[in-house]
């Protein structure tokens, strides 16, 4: 039974990241954007089930065409999102329907890739799976955060004359 709950857990994964593609999100590049792929990864190589102890090559040349899946899906993804910056420095960020494609494809390229695997009579866990989303996230996230910071303005970069002048406050007189 847990086999299936797992498929509904990754199903309810997919949907909620397609949907959030759609609605512009403010990117903060300050933040570490790096910490929840980093977490993910850890519990992902902490399994004992990455690789079939019978079949350790094929299951390592699966793993990582796997990986390879994932890095060009983040790449996909990172390049395929709209980027833009407003007038008071924050850069936001919304996925197109190319991105949907993109993560789409690398899902379905994943899924044979796991039907292969299984025809070949490799066990791999869902860790394989774990691993392969982290390295999705961990490459979309770090392209992003990238890119924002070429959209921001430099922190030393003047402003027009007489622009950071503080204005004095009105007083009303009695």
């Amino acid at each position: 039974m847990s086999g299936l709950v797992d498929v509904l857990a990754i199903l309810a994964v997919v949907v909620l990241v397609i949907a959030r593609q759609f609605r512009p999100r403010r990117l903060d590049a300050d933040r570490r954007w790096w910490v929840a792929p980093g977490v993910l990864i850890v519990l992902a190589v902490r399994e004992p089930g990455l690789l079939d102890p019978g079949h350790r090559t094929a299951s390592a040349l699966l793993l990582g065409t796997e990986l390879l899946i994932a890095l060009v899906t983040g790449l996909g993804w990172a390049w395929t999102t709209r980027l833009w910056a407003t007038p008071d420095g924050a850069v936001w960020s919304r996925g197109s329907k190319a991105g949907v494609s993109v993560w789409t494809a690398g899902m379905a390229l994943r899924a044979g890739l796991a039907g292969l695997g299984a025809a070949l009579g490799l066990h791999q866990d869902t860790s394989a799976l774990l691993l392969g989303l982290a390295v999705t996230l961990l490459v979309r996230s770090g392209i992003l955060a990238w890119r924002a910071q070429e959209l921001r303005p430099a922190t030393g970069q003047s402003t027009a004359y007489g622009e950071d002048v503080p204005r004095p406050m009105w007083k009303e007189r009695v």
